[in-house]
């Protein structure tokens, strides 16, 4: 059930019916502006229960006031019983209050659909590719891959609870020279194994975290690889320092909930001909030429010199420069398997790429959006969504380095810390693309100033009603609660809480479209404070307890509400991955 929907068809049935009539004027609507008009809550919920743009919209291509447009709207919309009174405000919004059946009717779909409530099929089975972590496999996940990780999976989640089949990525950086220096990092440790000093030198990886690596590589090939020359145990040592990295980064994933669908190797890539293949059809269609790039703007390196290069005609899609494929002495950049990459995600027959980088990232993100269009002739879009830097704190004062890391704390030592559902909820409490504090002891406050156990305690509350509920012989199974009367609820607080379960699926519909799981963690934190508002109320005022001894009919519908409040906030917590508590320690 969506009733905000549902009371965009009334809206949308009225503006076709003035068009008919010949009342509304000029050429007629297209469907790219139709697809304008919304039906959502009004700014300030003193209005009416919802607001529609209707009148704004169509004003223009109608040649009319959008006033005048709104007046003759108004009355069509007030002749539906489902909407009790219509108000047109300012230059042409229309305002709507509901009858308030309609919000009784909010309670019964909840109960009735459960956890999938506010499931959407706005995706109509579309296949989105989504691509988040791929850190290099040369150490443990630190907590910026942390945040990342939680919001490709929760985003992937989201789509997938409006209606999209969606695949989640890791794509494994195997192929370039950080791999080389995990071997020759991965060596020394091997050399420590056998009673010798390791020879850390700069440029190598420091952490503790190699030590078990060169344990198992003693153990797998004894001594055999001490005297031997770089050449003859390099390959050998990266492929298995690589694999034993992958298996701590799954570990690491999984300890915060997050499971992949496919591993995808850059390696790979190399001497298959994907790489040549995809740059020749690209070449062929002139896009990729030899040429010189214009001096960076400001003041120029040292080093740079005006001299031919392969490149790739990004600025025919949007891109600010082209962008280099092959460096001067032959080899490929980092961009030339990124392109063979995508191309395979494309062939792949996925309607929708997602990429989620870190900010440090941001720079690619133009000639990565040009290449795909080139390779999907537009066909395929690519939204890169960036995540800011986590700042680490323990009660207010900056949280220390890693030893066993060596430069950074780890993915694994922030989940030991505080958990994987305090953890993913936490960061989804800002917009990926905004910067985010990160306190290891006010995430864990029994406070209102901590979303996560606001919600939870929330979920709590209600799971520990429904027990009082049961000792007093109330039945409070959501068949029975479903078809309870709810005329009695007429209290501003009760209809409040209507009026937000009300918002779900639109919420899902709506953060689903711009790709930001952040906001069904915003909703769950508003939805819960309305319901805590609610039952401080009733603490206050006998009247509006959740069970009345003296009438067991208001109980049974207050019961049902406060159900519905939990089923919602379970179903949000499962698009987060968040699992929902029924008691609070």
């Amino acid at each position: 059930m969506n009733l905000f929907a549902e009371i965009k068809t009334v809206v949308l049935e009225a503006v076709a019916r003035l068009a008919a009539e010949g009342v509304l004027p000029g050429e007629p609507a297209t469907s790219e502006i139709m697809a304008g008009i919304t039906v959502e809550p009004p700014r300030d919920a003193s209005h009416g229960d919802m607001a529609t743009n209707a009148a704004m919209v169509l004003a223009r291509p109608a040649g009319v006031r959008p006033r005048d447009l709104a007046e003759k709207l108004a009355p069509l919309l007030e002749a539906d019983d489902r909407i009790a009174e219509v108000t047109v405000a300012g230059p042409g919004f229309i305002n709507l209050r509901l009858a308030p059946a309609l919000w009784h009717g909010v309670i019964g779909a909840v109960l009735a659909e459960g956890a999938d409530f506010g499931r959407s099929k706005m995706g109509a089975g579309q296949r989105v590719n989504i691509e988040f972590v791929s850190a290099n496999p040369t150490g443990p996940l630190h907590v910026g891959h942390t945040r990342g990780a939680v919001f490709g999976d929760a985003l992937a989640s989201l789509l997938d609870f409006a209606g999209y089949r969606v695949s989640r990525e890791y794509y494994i950086n195997d192929g370039g020279a950080q791999v080389d220096v995990l071997a020759r990092s991965a060596f020394e440790r091997y050399r420590e194994a056998h009673g010798l000093n390791p020879e850390i030198a700069e440029g190598l990886y420091p952490g503790d975290y190699l030590v078990p690596v060169g344990e198992a590589l003693k153990a797998e090939f004894g001594d055999t690889l001490l005297d031997q020359p770089e050449d003859a145990w390099l390959e050998k040592v990266r492929d298995f320092a690589t694999a034993m990295m992958m298996d701590l980064i799954r570990a690491d994933l999984k300890a915060l909930g997050v499971v992949m669908d496919v591993f995808y190797s850059e390696k790979s890539l190399y001497g298959s001909g994907r790489i040549e293949a995809t740059l020749a059809d690209l070449e062929a269609r002139g896009l990729i030429y030899q040429g010189v790039l214009e001096p960076p703007k400001g003041r120029l390196p040292e080093d740079w010199e005006p001299r031919p290069q392969t490149l790739f005609k990004s600025t025919e899609y949007g891109d600010d420069v082209d962008r280099p494929i092959r460096k001067a002495d032959g080899a490929w950049t980092y961009f030339a398997p990124d392109i063979a990459y995508h191309k395979d995600k494309i062939d792949r027959g996925f309607d929708l790429l997602i990429d989620v980088w870190g900010a440090d990232h941001g720079g690619y993100v133009k000639r990565m959006k040009a290449v795909v269009a080139a390779l999907s002739d537009n066909r395929v879009p690519l939204d890169i969504k960036l995540c800011q830097l986590v700042k680490l704190y323990k009660d207010g004062e900056p949280f220390k380095m890693s030893k066993r890391a060596g430069v950074f704390v780890t993915l694994r030592e922030v989940v030991d810390e505080v958990g994987a559902d305090v953890t993913r909820f936490v960061m989804l409490t800002r917009k990926n693309d905004a910067p985010l504090d990160f306190d290891f002891v006010k995430v864990l406050e029994q406070s209102r100033d901590n979303p996560v156990w606001y919600v939870q305690y929330a979920h709590a509350r209600i799971r520990s009603l429904m027990l009082r509920a049961g000792e007093a012989g109330l039945e409070t199974g959501d068949s029975t609660l479903a078809s309870a009367a709810l005329a009695g609820l007429i209290d501003d607080a009760e209809l409040g809480l209507m009026r937000k379960l009300a918002e779900f699926p639109r919420l899902v519909e709506t953060a689903a479209t711009h790709h930001e799981p952040h906001r069904v963690a915003f909703y769950l934190y508003d939805l819960a404070s309305e319901f805590h508002s609610w039952w401080n109320r009733g603490q206050d005022q006998p009247a509006l307890r959740m069970i009345r001894d003296d009438d067991p009919g208001l109980s049974r519908a207050r019961l049902a509400l406060a159900r519905a409040v939990q089923v919602v906030i379970s179903a949000g917590l499962g698009i987060l991955g968040v699992t929902p508590i029924n008691e609070m320690k």
